[in-house]
């Protein structure tokens, strides 16, 4: 007896197909595209989900863009939340239907840093500058061409991705117009990062910007929490009542579970406005 249960719950697994298998339907969340980077002299690989009306509009009904790093890592996660946020389907409405863009890795330490720090080993660091000219000069128009897209796009990154995404923020020439910085590791220059501050320009002040900190331990409270905290006061000294940034702590999450609170938590806040 004791054998049985797991035993029916095997044969109801694998069974399965065979019971089931004429009647199912695939469901799909996405596809993926290739992009050759004359920038980064290599092939890039996206993952792209797009909104459910965009194939069924009649109308040249357009989107906003996200463009999410670490994008196999993430890419479900993002999908799932703006299908929940945007889709008529659950009729939440609280943000536009968007396309969503995830760039597969190829090596993120020299893509997501835009300085390097000495190493005993070799490395790759500093080639953020390239990643964004290639996000912004060969991927953004290549989406312009091939997809309904709007001129409104979102940047999203975690860890070296957030450090990467504040980066951008800080560029006074960026295409993007809000971004979400997922627990950004700004601790791997933190004297650049905080130097940064006075020299961003006030149109990036204005763009909205959410921030969210993980609890990494009493251990790293001083190299995570505070260092996210000095940052913000750094630019809410400069920008005062223009700064349109919020942060957040998730003081129950991980560096690792907080991608999912954040990127929901951080769409809503992007998108307040928008909320009906």
């Amino acid at each position: 007896m004791k054998h049985l249960i797991p035993l029916l719950a095997a044969i109801t697994f694998l069974g399965a197909p065979a019971i089931w298998g004429q009647d199912t339907r695939d469901i799909i969340m996405g596809g993926t595209f290739s992009l050759h980077s004359e920038i980064l002299n290599e092939d890039r690989t996206c993952l792209i989900s797009l909104p459910d009306s965009y194939t069924q509009e009649s109308s040249n009904k357009t989107y906003p863009v996200l463009i999410l790093l670490d994008g196999y890592v993430h890419f479900k996660t993002a999908a799932g939340i703006v299908h929940f946020l945007s889709s008529d389907r659950n009729r939440n409405y609280m943000m536009p239907e968007t396309i969503i863009i995830a760039i597969e890795n190829v090596d993120r330490e020299r893509d997501f840093t835009v300085t390097k720090i000495k190493t005993t080993r070799v490395n790759t660091m500093g080639g953020g500058r390239k990643f964004l000219a290639f996000m912004e000069k060969e991927l953004i128009p290549y989406l312009d061409q091939h997809y309904r897209t709007e001129a409104h796009r979102t940047l999203v990154g975690h860890s070296l991705g957030g450090l990467l995404t504040l980066n951008a923020y800080m560029d006074e020439n960026s295409l993007f117009n809000a971004y979400i910085a997922i627990d950004p590791s700004i601790w791997w220059d933190e004297q650049t990062m905080a130097a940064k501050v006075d020299s961003i320009p006030p149109s990036s002040f204005q763009k909205r910007l959410y921030i969210a900190t993980a609890n990494q331990g009493e251990a790293n409270f001083e190299r995570n929490k505070k260092r996210h905290d000095a940052l913000f006061r750094l630019m809410k000294e400069k920008a005062g009542e223009s700064l349109a940034t919020r942060i957040a702590y998730f003081e129950n999450e991980s560096h690792r579970s907080v991608p999912l609170a954040a990127i929901y938590q951080g769409l809503r806040y992007l998108n307040e406005d928008k909320d009906q």
